[in-house]
């Protein structure tokens, strides 16, 4: 899928962007931009897309992303109800390779840099200590100034480098030179699909809103993102059960269907295709951490 090229504003006076974000919801367009991210959420959930990965994400994630990585956090429904008291906080830095200085990545000391950078183009969701560490750095970052700044980046750079308990989202390495009628075409889609994939879709609906008769589409739907729309429809729908499961506030009967499956069987066998695990085990799983 051929995301919308992002401009990060930066200001004049500093060499990378920190930002610490209250807001309704993380929006819902399809992006890319040449910085790395450092992406922690506080506080938020729903469905994260992070180049051909689709998964849930929640309070307290921080992932790494890589350059050119096209990438979108889109809320839960409930974020888009103009509820006061229904916000999302995050704190975000972006960075370019470069924006401590070329030489600083040739230095002898500083070799596991270039190394994360590389990591990072998959994108990079970090666990454990290391991302309670990372919390805390990145909570000071945001009040920081001038070399305390920079020192502060340096240490959380340090931190990932050093890091082996994360989990790679793409084992490829996924990068797109965006078209501004692709963009346009895709992001209809997406935002249509994200909006109805608890009631049947078919072909043709999503066809037409492409402008596109429903073989065409089907082609250029692979072509751009892969995938067929029907496996990237299913994985939609398996993501929102697995909130679902992990809420625990309904049977995984009763799930199956509002999250757009006609039947248990349907939905068992799409949800293991998936995740790997049955409803039950991944319910098993997640509740007894």
């Amino acid at each position: 899928m051929k995301p919308h090229f992002h401009k990060v504003p930066v200001g004049l006076q500093n060499s990378f962007s920190i930002r610490h974000d209250i807001q309704e919801n993380f929006g819902k367009i399809w992006h890319y931009h040449p910085e790395l991210e450092l992406h922690y959420v506080i506080r938020g959930e729903g469905v994260r897309f992070i180049g051909n990965n689709i998964s849930n994400f929640a309070s307290g994630e921080i992932i790494l992303l890589g350059e050119n990585l096209p990438h979108t956090w889109r809320c839960s429904d409930e974020y888009f109800q103009n509820n006061p008291n229904q916000e999302v906080e995050a704190i975000v830095i972006h960075f370019l390779p470069d924006c401590l200085g070329k030489d600083i990545l040739n230095l002898p000391e500083a070799y596991l840099i270039p190394k994360l950078f590389d990591k990072a183009k998959k994108g990079m969701l970090l666990k454990g200590e290391n991302r309670d560490k990372l919390a805390k750095l990145m909570l000071q970052a945001k009040d920081t100034e001038n070399l305390d700044r920079l020192i502060v980046l340096l240490s959380i750079l340090k931190l990932l480098a050093e890091a082996d308990d994360y989990t790679v989202l793409n084992p490829g390495h996924v990068q797109y030179q965006s078209d501004e009628s692709d963009v346009i075409r895709l992001n209809k889609v997406y935002n249509y699909t994200l909006t109805n994939f608890k009631k049947e879709i078919n072909l043709h609906e999503v066809a037409s809103i492409s402008n596109l008769s429903v073989t065409s589409f089907c082609r250029y739907f692979k072509q751009m993102t892969k995938k067929t729309y029907y496996d990237f429809l299913i994985e939609i729908r398996v993501s929102h059960a697995c909130r679902l499961l992990v809420e625990d506030k309904h049977p995984t009967n009763m799930i199956c269907y509002q999250c757009g499956f006609n039947n248990v069987s349907n939905f068992y066998r799409h949800f293991k295709k998936v995740t790997g695990i049955t409803p039950l085990e991944y319910k098993r799983k997640y509740l007894a951490e």
